[in-house]
């Protein structure tokens, strides 16, 4: 059965960093793509960043670019998401999902979802 859980949500203040894990479970195949998504409060869920399992190739949205890195550790079937000078407007319910083949940004194009990890970034 396939499965995601993020971990590694929190609070912390503006400036300051975390580290999302995206740990799977249940993958048959080595062609697939682990992207992350965040949703704040009465807005659509965005594409944040997106990653290949096989090449490693990675894409991020304008607004994480320079600061968010994705990264995997295929032997630990897990995806990292880290964090740096994180800003208010980065607080939300940060989701991991998984679609065949092709890295992408849009929520439409993912099928199997996480239940989510809350990152709230305040003073």
């Amino acid at each position: 059965q396939l499965q995601l859980v993020e971990s590694g949500g929190g609070l912390v203040q503006p400036g300051g960093s975390l580290r999302l894990s995206c740990a799977t479970s249940g993958l048959t195949s080595d062609n697939y793509a682990i992207g992350w998504f965040r949703q704040a409060p009465g807005t659509e869920r965005e594409g944040v960043s997106c990653i290949r399992r096989s090449r490693g190739s990675t894409y991020y949205a304008d607004s994480v670019k320079g600061r968010f890195t994705i990264s995997r550790d295929n032997a630990k079937n897990t995806v990292y998401l880290q964090m740096n000078s994180l800003k208010p407007e980065d607080t939300g319910v940060y989701y991991c999902a998984v679609r065949e083949y092709y890295c992408s940004l849009s929520r439409a194009e993912f099928g199997s979802w996480g239940q989510g990890t809350q990152v709230t970034v305040s003073s």
